[in-house]
């Protein structure tokens, strides 16, 4: 399975397929910010709107790879805190402090307010705007779009700790690239699941409808002009 369709929308690339075949169609990679299915076989049975299980979530074999994947800058990649024993080793880890807690283990487990990411840096990384801290606070979204759909404000965070097109291989509803969308960023987004894609495709053209008032747009590139 390859490219099943594709939708350019504003400067992001949406492709519907699967990561393993897509991803060496593209050459290089600037920069990853992934959410990878990591073995929680998670399925929804608690929300009003229950959601479908997510494809390839028994086994932690896809953040295996995507960890992998060869960046020119950075890559971002979301996992478990016991997925490090999974993934290779990561330069730093990124904690997400959420409003809330998940249920786990009641009597013997500390409550799981956070959520983690693993950095890894390329040849020619730097942080475009200083270093920024390990740990980034922000409310849980209510899943609506996802069962683990990610804050649009944090993934432009992550975002923004990057540099040149960045890539989500395991796009879901679409907040990687809403939020490139959102801070006049390039993005390639990939997604197995076509309900998943077309509201990636919905959410990245809502936001190019409506931008972001405090978000300056990219200068444009200069022009040469004609000697005669």
């Amino acid at each position: 399975m390859s490219i099943v369709r594709e939708e350019r929308i504003g400067d992001c690339r949406l492709i519907l397929g699967s990561a393993i075949d897509v991803v060496p169609m593209l050459g290089e990679v600037d920069s990853l910010a992934c959410d990878p299915p990591y073995g929680m076989a998670f399925r929804s049975n608690h929300r009003q709107t229950s959601h479908r299980a997510i494809a390839n979530d028994g086994d932690a074999d896809l953040l295996r790879w995507a960890c992998k994947i060869p960046v020119r800058h950075s890559a971002y990649v979301w996992g478990r805190w016991d997925n490090l024993l999974d993934a290779p080793k990561p330069r730093s880890f990124i904690t997400w402090v959420k409003n809330n807690w998940s249920m786990g283990d009641l009597e013997h487990e500390h409550a799981r307010q956070t959520e983690v990411c693993f950095f890894y840096r390329g040849p020619e990384h730097f942080f475009p705007k200083g270093r920024p801290a390990d740990v980034v606070t922000f409310p849980r979204t209510g899943n609506n779009f996802h069962p683990t759909e990610k804050p649009v404000g944090l993934m432009q965070a992550v975002v923004s700790w990057t540099d040149g097109t960045v890539l989500d291989c395991f796009m879901g509803s679409g907040t990687t690239l809403v939020a490139c969308a959102k801070l006049g960023r390039a993005g390639i987004g990939i997604e197995l699941d076509p309900e998943y894609f077309q509201i990636a495709c919905e959410r990245v053209q809502k936001a190019y409808d409506q931008p972001d008032l405090f978000v300056a747009p990219p200068a444009p590139q200069p022009k040469q002009e004609d000697l005669f």
